[in-house]
């Protein structure tokens, strides 16, 4: 079953093709970023129109990559939630047409279970039991996968997540958009012990997390500076030393809690280089293994989509022909997979 995966959710246009017997067979993506650096963040209405010009031209080059054409395609998967509304609908509703056109069946694919899936795109995949770290720039939240489909939220951030709040204090240190690729790449620059922020809610029990005060204490150790380069530098270290090992103690107390020997990070800030670090060095601590996905597949991607889409129409899935999107939508509402395809 040769499935075509499509993501839209929100600035970046992804495509892929998933087969069923052979693996990922082909994937293409257009990010738009310098369509959005002037405004410092993401336009939905842009984004949308953006979405219905790259959208068939990357379903025809991912086409050729494979070496197949339309008719090959057996089943479609589409982003259907959540994200920005106007977004989804574009990949939703090509996907719908698509699929309608072929005969063939489309499921709406949950943005984060395919972000939490996309470790399964590598050669060693992991399999459940396992704990999951949900990191990017809109969620932070920690899960049990007791099988694919079955989640049990252990704790979420209680206001920004991380990847918004490296996005956010950047801003206000006047960064260039996008910018937490640019704060991690001057923290790798930066001397440490000059600046030390809190890590929060690690002095309490719980597995949630809370990220909007470290804003603030960056933007008052910003205030009181010189502001120099290096200061830039000391200061962006310090910010992400903070939200890493807030993170990481988070997810040792779950392996603990759990009895998981087995952690899986996905999501944008999953590509950050001192986090797979950090979490590298905890998990071998506790003899547990610790899965990232290859960083290209750590942001929005078509990839994971037709993976989670391909598992769940090999499980059965069936949607009635609508176009239907979800701006927010819990893990918690998603339906098992049949144990006989759970196991990836």
């Amino acid at each position: 079953m040769a499935v075509l995966g499509i993501e839209t959710s929100c600035d970046e246009t992804g495509v892929a093709l998933y087969a069923t017997d052979r693996g990922l067979l082909a994937h293409r993506l257009h990010s738009q970023v310098a369509l959005h650096a002037e405004y410092g963040g993401v336009v939905p209405e842009l984004a949308s129109r953006d979405h219905v010009r790259r959208l068939w031209p990357l379903v025809e080059a991912c086409l050729e990559d494979a070496g197949l054409d339309r008719r090959a395609i057996r089943g479609v998967a589409y982003t259907a939630g959540p994200g920005l509304v106007g977004a989804l609908l574009v990949g939703a509703a090509a996907g719908r047409a698509l699929a309608w056109a072929l005969g063939v069946p489309a499921v709406g694919v949950h943005h984060m279970e395919g972000h939490l899936l996309a470790p399964l795109l590598e050669p060693d995949p992991p399999a459940p039991p396992f704990v999951a770290l949900l990191v990017s720039g809109g969620h932070t939240q920690l899960m049990l996968v007791e099988a694919i489909g079955r989640y049990r939220l252990l704790g979420q951030t209680l206001d920004d997540a991380a990847g918004e709040a490296f996005d956010k204090t950047a801003k206000l240190m006047g960064l260039p958009y996008p910018g937490g690729p640019e704060l991690a790449r001057l923290a790798a620059e930066g001397r440490p012990g000059r600046f030390r922020f809190a890590r929060p809610m690690t002095d309490r029990p719980g597995f949630d997390f809370s990220f909007s005060g470290l804003k603030t204490q960056v933007l008052l150790a910003w205030q009181d500076s010189d502001r120099s380069a290096q200061t830039c530098r000391d200061i962006a270290l310090a910010f992400q030393d903070a939200v890493v090992e807030t993170l990481a103690i988070k997810c040792e107390r779950a392996l603990l809690h759990t009895g998981a020997r087995c952690l899986v990070v996905a999501g944008g800030v999953g590509a950050n280089r001192a986090l797979r670090a950090r979490l590298s060095e905890m998990a071998a601590r506790h003899a547990a293994r610790v899965c990232f996905p290859r960083p290209e597949f750590c942001t929005d991607n078509g990839a994971m989509i037709a993976l989670a889409g391909a598992l769940r129409l090999a499980g059965g899935a069936a949607e009635p022909a609508a176009v239907r999107v979800r701006a927010r939508w819990g893990m918690d509402e998603l339906e098992p997979l049949p144990p006989c395809h759970a196991a990836g």
